[in-house]
């Protein structure tokens, strides 16, 4: 049977998406038609796809389900939780400026501005080990791990999907795909890690690129720009609000904690851009 499927391209930052509206629409896909879709040559081109389904309980608006372009399958995105509240809105399913969203780990809150750009409760970052999931038994601000005989000092967190940073002196000069693939698939992390490359340019300023697992290099990662940012602040290296500068573009980052006993929600806010629709029979 084939299956005709109404989609939206759109971007947060030159992280882009395919989000399909699963509340009109069947939508059954596998994870080999998922990569087929992802493909920039052969398919519609996507760092993630974004399902938006009916709320699964009382206390949300929608549920939406994130899958990388390698079809596995993600609890987290910010960039795409700012698509989905842009979307929502734009299509009349909901008109309301606050939204609660749910993803298979998280519960968002994202409120439209007025100047259009869209702010995102991102929830709190868990440090716990298991909770990341990290093979260490004890919670720490960085964590030793080795690649191709280097040591590097890492930060490592959860913001819905396991983070993994390392400060550099120059982000443009950094074997971003190298390292980031081989620390993305240590074996200290289980479900392996996204992985953020952290330049601090000022106490108020950092730039990050980030190899997102199951993806590669992206122009930019939402939850990546927050766990670089608690990283940051964990060493004091930053104020409470950074601007993010990745390749796509900047988002700006909030958090009052400063300590790995802090439990207070990061918050982002940045823009969420629709490109184009249009529909595909599979």
């Amino acid at each position: 049977m084939s299956m005709l499927l109404h989609f939206s391209k759109m971007h947060g930052i030159g992280n882009d998406f395919m989000v399909i509206d699963g509340i009109n629409q069947s939508v059954f896909l596998n994870q080999g038609q998922i990569s087929q879709l992802a493909n920039r040559n052969f398919g519609i081109g996507f760092d993630q796809l974004l399902i938006i389904e009916p709320p699964q309980h009382p206390e949300t608006d929608f549920h939406f389900r994130i899958f990388n372009a390698d079809g596995s399958e993600s609890g987290h995105c910010g960039n795409g939780a700012r698509c989905v509240a842009k979307y929502v809105r734009q299509r009349g399913l909901s008109w309301k400026t606050e939204l609660k969203l749910s993803t298979s780990t998280s519960t968002i809150v994202a409120k439209l501005e007025d100047n259009g750009l869209v702010t995102i409760d991102m929830g709190a970052p868990r440090f716990e080990p298991n909770q990341i999931p990290l093979r260490f038994a004890e919670k720490s601000e960085l964590y030793g791990l080795e690649v191709d005989g280097v040591r590097y000092q890492v930060g490592a967190l959860s913001m819905g999907n396991p983070h993994c940073v390392i400060t550099v002196d120059d982000v443009d000069t950094v074997a971003v795909a190298k390292i980031g693939q081989a620390m993305s698939q240590h074996q200290y992390f289980p479900e392996q890690a996204n992985v953020g490359f952290m330049q601090l340019i000022d106490k108020g300023h950092i730039k990050l690129r980030v190899f997102e697992r199951g993806v590669g290099e992206t122009l930019a990662c939402g939850t990546g720009a927050c766990a670089a940012m608690v990283v940051s602040r964990l060493q004091n290296l930053t104020e409470n609000k950074v601007k993010v500068t990745l390749p796509g573009g900047s988002l700006w980052i909030q958090w009052q904690g400063n300590k790995l006993t802090d439990g207070g929600a990061v918050s982002m806010t940045g823009p969420a851009k629709w490109v184009f629709e249009g529909q595909i029979e599979l």
